[in-house]
């Protein structure tokens, strides 16, 4: 069954080992895409598990550089420690930008559940006062984002790096927005304080609407600001046609490409998220 299933997952997960997340890159490479790279697992509360994912992490940069791959890497705070202890995980931080910052890659902070919100924001900016290229995911369907995002948009030197996202987490409503509407207004919202305030970002989103607001929000703030930097960022096997149309039209596009063993809770949240995932991972099965 595992088997039959892992031929299905396999259209957005890379495969179990680094190879096959490296051979995956290698793909979007030639697609004209970056990959971010992100080793499944989350909730780790074995410092022994924690201390070999940071290994991971550290082999992966030390594999991208030799393969020449055009990609960076995406972690998350409790792969590496945070459900285990806070200044744990912030050490581990720490090592992972030092490497990442000799090497010339880009680290990402994946953002998780509610419960972890606050210290993932506090851990990134402590690592982004040292080390300038990293970034947090912020959820547009929290309702909190709005003040954390301006928060990390004020930070000195140009201000902190965000992904923007929906949200792959079940919230109650005293935390959460609930409706699609309301996340996407939500969404909207945030995408124009990033174009308005923000030097680098990405618009992490497969909505076709929200996607063409803001090539249209780039328009506009191209023609006052040349320096703004952006991309757009899409899960691995969802949406191709959308992301080749966006390459076509001069815009980076980034694909999120998971792998490990971790690969089926990774595939039934993504599934279970919202019911418009399981049309779009239909469509694109299909």
């Amino acid at each position: 069954m595992e088997r039959l299933l892992f031929k299905v997952a396999k259209k957005w997960v890379a495969g179990y080992n680094i190879s096959d997340a490296i051979a995956a890159a290698h793909n979007s490479n030639a697609s004209g895409m970056q990959a971010i790279l992100n080793f499944l697992g989350e909730d780790t509360t074995s410092e022994e598990i924690v201390n070999e994912t940071v290994k991971e992490y550290s082999n992966l940069m030390d594999l991208l550089r030799v393969q020449k791959t055009d990609g960076c890497i995406s972690v998350k705070p409790t792969q590496v420690g945070l459900a285990v202890d806070y200044d744990l995980c912030l050490r581990n931080f720490k090592e992972l930008a030092k490497k990442a910052k000799s090497l010339g890659i880009f680290l990402w902070i994946d953002m998780e559940s509610i419960k972890f919100t606050e210290n993932t924001i506090s851990i990134y900016l402590e690592i982004f006062k040292e080390y300038k290229e990293t970034g947090v995911a912020i959820q547009a369907y929290l309702k909190r984002s709005a003040s954390d995002l301006l928060h990390i948009l004020e930070q000195p030197g140009g201000g902190g790096k965000v992904r923007l996202v929906k949200g792959a987490y079940h919230e109650n409503e005293e935390h959460a927005f609930t409706s699609r509407e309301d996340v996407n207004s939500n969404y909207s919202k945030l995408m124009k304080m990033l174009f308005e305030g923000a030097s680098f970002f990405a618009i992490a989103t497969h909505d076709s609407e929200l996607v063409e607001e803001a090539v249209r929000l780039s328009d506009k703030r191209k023609k006052a600001d040349t320096d703004m930097e952006f991309e757009f960022q899409f899960l691995m096997g969802i949406r191709d046609e959308l992301k080749q149309s966006l390459v076509a039209r001069k815009f980076k596009v980034s694909e999120y490409i998971p792998y490990g063993s971790q690969w089926l809770p990774y595939s039934v949240r993504r599934i279970r998220e919202r019911k418009r995932n399981l049309l779009l991972l239909a469509r694109s099965l299909v």
